[in-house]
């Protein structure tokens, strides 16, 4: 009974006890991976292929036309498709570092300091929870007007800086470790920066790993800023371009959608298969939980 790994959560070898897990799980794999190879598809499909009953979900005429009728169409209307990739990149990354610096810093001062509203501030993040964007939206675009961010950079990063959800995540983690092993490191002579940098973070990087998956395809799929809080098309996102494609054409520009989509879905796909094992730790942790 020593060596069994059958039943592990992430066991290191095979086990003949895996075999009726394997049974129930890869009928469900399958089914669960057709919408994806199901979009991947669809990019490659002629015009005739994508309006074709019933449906395949495989390219019997796979082509790149797809492709190169989005990069016509974006090259003309005077802003190049690299650029809005470009936009689209910048927002990303300055969004998720400063999201999870909040983040881990939040998470580090709501766990494991005292101070007189630390109650009522932590109760405004769990309501948070409950808000979506839609019902803030008049609020915040007062607040990117009046401190002067409207149409910059700005505009698309104030509005996504902070999650409650990655905080609430990323503080139970930080609830799990020992205030014993915190006392130990301020013994020793270390300030907050160096408990961050030494205990913190290396104690949960799997909370935060998930934090960076939810931060980025919140950011990634984000059409709000550029919709509400900008005018100059150069600053516009890859998404909110790809978005108003089929705005005026849906039929004609169906193969160009279907383009867009792939493009939109593979860097969060990317992103997740990275960090995966993180975020599954993560679960696996909250479920002990």
């Amino acid at each position: 009974m020593a060596n069994f790994q059958g039943n592990r959560i992430n066991p290191s070898r095979f086990s003949r006890g895996q075999i009726k897990f394997h049974i129930i799980a890869c009928p469900l794999s399958i089914f669960m991976i057709l919408p994806v190879v199901f979009l991947i598809g669809n990019a490659f499909k002629p015009l005739g292929e994508l309006f074709k009953f019933p449906p395949t979900i495989f390219a019997h005429n796979p082509t790149l036309d797809n492709f190169k009728n989005l990069m016509n169409l974006a090259g003309s209307t005077g802003i190049p498709m690299s650029r809005y990739f470009l936009n689209s990149m910048i927002v990303t990354v300055l969004t998720v570092v400063l999201n999870l610096l909040i983040t881990i810093m939040a998470a580090y001062v709501f766990s494991k300091k005292k101070f007189k509203i630390k109650g009522a501030l932590w109760e405004i993040n769990q309501m948070a929870l409950m808000f979506v964007a839609t019902a803030v939206s008049i609020p915040r675009y007062l607040i990117i007007v009046k401190i002067g961010a409207y149409n910059t950079w700005f505009a698309h990063i104030l509005p996504l800086v902070a999650m409650p959800v990655s905080l609430f995540l990323v503080k139970q983690f930080v609830d799990g470790i020992p205030d014993a092993l915190i006392e130990a490191a301020v013994v020793d002579g270390a300030g907050d920066i160096t408990i961050l940098r030494k205990v913190i973070i290396p104690l949960t990087k799997p909370a935060l790993a998930t934090s960076v998956v939810l931060t980025f395809q919140q950011v990634w799929s984000n059409v709000e800023t550029s919709n509400n809080y900008i005018t100059n098309e150069a600053l516009r996102t890859l998404t909110y371009y790809c978005n108003s494609i089929g705005v005026n054409n849906a039929v004609a520009a169906a193969g160009m959608v279907a383009a867009s989509s792939l493009i939109l879905f593979l860097p969060n796909l990317i992103i997740f298969i990275c960090m995966q094992s993180k975020v599954m730790n993560t679960m696996a942790s909250s479920g002990i939980k």
